[in-house]
């Protein structure tokens, strides 16, 4: 990226490499942790945690070098001294270490996440989240602790919410008004499952559950969600264009969209199926008769709409970027507004009995539908990201919303709270802190 690439080659060049410590180990962990070690000067990964801190070692030596397992804070802070890297079963570790700059947080688990950005934050450390489902899911309040603490929590580059985001700035620099972000599926499928998506997994070494939520709509609700906070837009529709197929030129896709629905509601985040050679998408106007003369010249077409469009996005390769922005630069990509404009709720993937237990993203109970904020809070939607290990109060049928009403939640989690913290701080409504501290005099027997 433009003036980052001689950012980090003079950091090279004085000795000063970015330090980032990763907090999980899984696919994309380990693609970003061989960018980093072998094609990123002036930045250094020098240390990864795992809950299986075997697969932490691994990742590094994927990347072709030798790690030293630590589980305590000397033999980390000495490790990293000595230019060693280092991988642990303790995430809290790289949090305050002295010796660690930018936390990479990757692990797309809500919950364990949560308390790990929190310790990071508390010990003046830049969060960036390859994890889009907790920045969907309570991304807004993170945000306000991290200004509390004075640090920076990112999205990332290279992910679609960093490569739409970096799309709209540029747009919008143009002088040009967005009024669409899109995203692209080759597929959509609500009721896949890591069984239906096993294949596909193995033969990529990617997990069953991460494929899945690809699949059934889950992560792409997450991902326009963090578009739509950052930016102010809404949905025209829970659930978006579920799934509309589109395989048409690009150029031509603004027919899709009522410009007078999009200039009442501000803008919208949206996706479709099957475009051909497009990642992502902007649909922007301009007011200026004389620049639209100009669009028109350069093959932009005669409007309202113009659309602009990237072909692809490279994930962990363009990482590294955001992690230099946030460190070097102070700028966020994705940073929410204010309180989030849209969620993602949880929708029965099959027909649901009362007694169960709701498993995760991307597996067989349930998949994500974005839907607004208001919607959300009228109908006491739960969000998907906080759906596991919930328990069932009543049968649900198949593609019906949960609700807070259908389900008792477990019992201490952190970003329950957190949640009911930025319903009750964005929208002034704090039911569901009533609601968990209901829950809390149910599991204790306090009267």
């Amino acid at each position: 990226m433009i003036i980052v690439d001689n950012a980090l080659r003079a950091r090279e060049a004085q000795g000063k490499p970015i330090r980032v410590a990763m907090v999980g180990a899984g696919f994309m962990g380990q693609g970003l942790t061989n960018q980093i070690v072998n094609s990123v000067p002036g930045m250094r990964m020098v240390a990864v945690s795992n809950r299986n801190p075997d697969r932490a070692r691994n990742v590094f030596e994927y990347a072709g070098v030798e790690p030293v397992r630590v589980d305590d804070e000397t033999a980390l802070e000495d490790a990293i001294r000595a230019g060693r890297p280092a991988y642990t079963a303790d995430p809290f570790l790289l949090c305050r270490s002295g010796q660690v700059d930018v936390v990479c947080e990757v692990t797309g688990d809500v919950e364990y996440a949560t308390p790990v950005i929190l310790e990071a934050f508390s010990h003046g450390k830049d969060v960036v989240l390859m994890n889009a489902e907790i920045d969907a899911t309570i991304g807004p309040i993170l945000q306000v602790y991290a200004d509390r603490h004075g640090v920076v929590l990112s999205a990332c580059d290279g992910d679609e919410p960093g490569v739409q985001m970096n799309l709209y700035r540029w747009v919008k620099g143009l002088g040009l008004e967005p009024r669409v972000m899109g995203n692209v599926k080759g597929l959509q499928d609500p009721y896949r499952n890591p069984t239906t998506q096993q294949g596909f997994a193995e033969q990529w070494g990617q997990s069953a559950s991460m494929v899945t939520s690809f699949a059934d709509g889950s992560k792409i609700s997450f991902e326009q969600a963090i578009v739509a906070n950052a930016t102010g837009f809404t949905v025209l529709e829970r659930g978006m264009s579920r799934g509309k197929e589109y395989r048409g030129d690009v150029m031509e896709i603004g027919s899709l969209y009522d410009v007078d629905r999009l200039r009442e509601l501000g803008g919208v985040v949206d996706y479709v199926v099957g475009t051909p050679l497009t990642k992502v998408y902007c649909l922007a106007e301009h007011s200026d008769p004389k620049q639209q003369h100009y669009l028109e010249l350069y093959k932009l077409g005669k409007g309202p709409l113009y659309s602009f469009f990237i072909p692809y996005h490279l994930v962990h390769f363009e990482v590294p970027f955001a992690i230099a922005r946030v460190a070097l630069f102070r700028d966020s990509l994705a940073k929410p507004l204010a309180g989030p404009t849209v969620e993602v709720c949880a929708v029965a993937k099959r027909d649901l009995q009362a007694g169960e237990t709701l498993d995760n993203y991307g597996m067989y109970m349930t998949y994500g539908e974005a839907a607004s904020t208001a919607e959300m809070s009228e109908r006491r939607y739960l969000p998907e990201g906080l759906a596991v290990g919930c328990t069932l109060r009543r049968d649900v049928r198949q593609d019906e919303p949960l609700t807070y009403d259908d389900v008792d939640l477990p019992a201490g989690r952190i970003a329950d709270r957190l949640r009911a913290e930025q319903l009750e701080r964005f929208k002034g409504e704090g039911w569901l802190g009533d609601l968990l501290e209901g829950a809390h005099d149910r599991v204790t027997g306090r009267a």
